[in-house]
C-alpha cells in the first residue's frame, strides 16, 4: 500500500517522511475525562437497553432459542475487533477514529474511504434510532414518529454543544435507568422460568408456515452463522472511546481500558436478560413473537411495562447525546486534517466556549432530525454494508501495526497477533458478502464517488489537504 503516513522519526531511517499537517495554531480538543467519564460516554453509546429491546427481538424472531448462543458467539468476535480498536487507538489517539488509524497505518486513500464509510454511518444511525423512541413513549403519550425522532435529535444537539464532563454525568445518569430496566428484565425472566438453562442449547425456533401452529424448526449452524450480521454489532459502540481519545488523560493507558472494559459490561448487561428472556417466555411462540414489553407486562403488571417502556425511551435520548458527540468530533477532526476547501475547514474546526466544536455538532444534529422525515430502510442497509466494511479495514490496519516504528511505538499490544485481525478480515469478509446486493450497490457507488474525490482534489493537493495528524498528548 502506498502514501501511508510514517512518524516523523522516519526521516532518520533515511525514508522521506509522508506530509504532516504543521497548522499555525492547531485547534485542540481539552483533556477532561478519565476512564469512568469515557467508559459512561461509551455505554451510553452502545445502549444496552435500545439494543436489547430493538435489535435482540429480530434475532428471536428467526433464531429462537439460538439467540443467546449466537449474542455470546458475536461478542467473542467483538473481543477481537476490541483488540484492534484499543491497539490502533493507543498508538493513533486521534477523534479522527477509525479514519486516522486507518490512513496512518494503509495509507491515505484507504484512511479517506474509511472516513467516507464513517459519515454515512454517523448521519443515518443516530435519526434510526431516535425514531423509535416513540414506540417507547406509547404508555404515556402517542407521538408521530418522525416528529419524536426529530426532537431527540435536536435536544441531543443542544447537550452536544455542553462540556464534555457535564455530558458524562448526563448520560451516566441515563445510563443508570437503562441497566435498571435491563437488570429488572432479567430478574422476573429468571423468576418466571418455563424452562431450564438447557433450552439455551435447544436451538429451536417456532415455525413461521409449514408445521402450522405451534410448529418447531430447528435452528441450523447456517442460520447461526447469518445471524451474526446483527449479532456482531450488538455491542459495537465500544469504538466510540477511540473517537475520544483525544479527550481522554493518559490515552495510552485508558483507551484500551475503555474499549475492553465498555465490551465487557455491555455484552453482561445483554446477554444476561437475554438468557432470563430465553428461560422465561411464556411458549417458544412467545420466545419468537419477541415482544419483550409483553413479556414483562405478563410476568409483573402494567405499571412496571410502563415504567421499562420509558427507561428505553431515556435510554434512546441518551444514545443520540453520545452519537452527536462522537460524531460531531469525527468531522471536527476532518476539517482539522484539511479534508474540504478551505472555508469548510474553517467553519468545522471552531470550538465554542465550552470546548465543543459547535459547527460540526449542528450539521451532525440538524440534517439528522430532518432525516427523521426520510424513509431509512434503505439508508439502513447501507449502514450495515457502511460499518462491516469499515471494521474489516480496520482489521486491515491491525495487521499493519507494527510495520517499521510502528512496531516500537508506545501502544497496549493485543495478545494473538496477528491471528486476530486475519481471523477477522475473513469473518468480516464473509458478513460483507452475506448483505443485500441493492446495499453494496448504494454503498458501492458513494464509494466510487467518494475515490473521485480523492483522485481530483485530495490528491493533487497532497501537500495541503488530507494532512492526517495525530495530537500530542498533553
Amino acid at each position: 500500500m502506498t502514501d501511508t503516513l510514517r512518524p516523523l522519526q522516519s526521516a532518520a531511517t533515511g525514508e522521506p517522511p509522508a506530509p504532516v499537517a504543521v497548522p499555525g495554531d492547531p485547534q485542540k480538543l481539552k483533556r477532561s475525562i478519565g476512564v469512568v467519564g469515557g467508559t459512561l460516554l461509551t455505554l451510553s453509546c452502545v445502549t444496552p437497553a435500545s439494543t436489547l429491546f430493538v435489535v435482540v427481538p429480530d434475532l428471536f424472531s428467526s433464531l429462537g432459542t439460538a439467540t443467546a448462543l449466537t449474542i455470546a458467539i458475536g461478542s467473542l468476535l467483538c473481543v477481537g475487533v476490541a483488540f484492534c480498536y484499543s491497539e490502533l487507538g493507543t498508538l493513533i489517539p486521534s477523534a479522527g477514529g477509525e479514519y486516522a488509524m486507518v490512513s496512518t497505518m494503509a495509507g491515505r486513500l484507504a484512511g479517506w474511504l474509511v472516513f467516507v464509510l464513517s459519515l454515512l454511518v454517523v448521519m443515518i444511525v443516530p435519526p434510526v434510532i431516535a425514531m423509535g423512541t416513540a414506540d417507547y413513549l406509547a404508555p404515556v403519550m402517542h407521538l408521530d414518529p418522525s416528529y419524536a425522532g426529530a426532537g431527540v435529535m435536536i435536544c441531543a444537539t443542544l447537550a452536544g454543544l455542553l462540556d464534555l464532563r457535564a455530558n458524562a454525568w448526563i448520560t451516566g445518569i441515563f445510563l443508570v435507568l437503562e441497566v435498571v430496566a435491563a437488570g429488572v428484565v432479567a430478574v422476573l425472566g429468571f423468576a418466571h422460568a418455563e424452562r431450564g438453562p438447557g433450552s439455551l442449547a435447544d436451538l429451536t425456533v417456532a415455525s413461521g408456515s409449514g408445521s402450522g401452529p405451534g410448529g418447531v424448526d430447528t435452528v441450523t449452524a447456517m442460520l447461526i452463522v447469518s445471524g451474526l450480521a446483527i449479532a456482531l454489532f450488538v455491542t459495537q459502540g465500544f469504538s466510540t472511546a477511540v473517537y475520544l481519545s483525544e479527550e481522554m488523560e493518559n490515552p495510552r493507558r485508558n483507551v484500551a481500558r475503555t474499549v475492553l472494559a465498555t465490551l465487557a459490561i455491555s455484552t453482561v448487561i445483554i446477554l444476561v436478560p437475554v438468557v432470563a428472556i430465553t428461560m422465561g417466555a411464556e411458549s417458544l411462540t412467545a420466545l419468537t413473537e419477541g415482544d419483550i414489553s409483553a413479556m414483562v407486562t405478563a410476568w409483573s403488571n402494567s405499571a412496571v411495562g410502563t415504567f421499562v417502556s420509558l427507561c428505553v425511551a431515556l435510554a434512546i435520548i441518551n444514545a443520540g447525546i453520545v452519537m452527536v458527540i462522537q460524531n460531531s468530533r469525527v468531522l471536527f477532526a476532518s476539517a482539522r486534517d484539511k479534508a474540504w476547501p478551505s472555508p469548510v475547514n474553517k467553519a468545522l474546526s471552531k470550538l465554542g466556549a465550552s470546548g465543543a466544536p459547535w459547527v460540526a455538532t449542528l450539521l451532525v444534529g440538524v440534517p439528522g432530525a430532518l432525516l427523521c422525515f426520510v424513509n431509512l430502510d434503505t439508508l439502513y442497509g447501507v449502514t450495515g454494508v457502511s460499518v462491516t466494511g469499515m471494521y474489516l479495514l480496520v482489521a486491515v490496519a491491525a495487521l499493519l501495526a507494527r510495520r517499521g516504528s510502528h512496531g516500537t511505538g508506545h501502544a497496549w499490544r493485543m495478545p494473538l497477533w496477528p491471528a486476530v485481525p486475519v481471523v477477522l478480515i475473513a469473518v468480516l469478509g464473509y458478513v460483507l458478502s452475506r448483505q443485500e446486493l441493492p446495499y453494496l450497490g448504494w454503498t458501492g457507488g458513494i464509494v466510487v464517488a467518494a475515490t473521485l474525490y480523492w483522485a481530483l482534489y485530495l490528491r493533487p493537493r497532497r501537500e495541503t489537504r488530507w494532512l492526517v495528524s495525530v495530537p500530542e498528548e498533553s
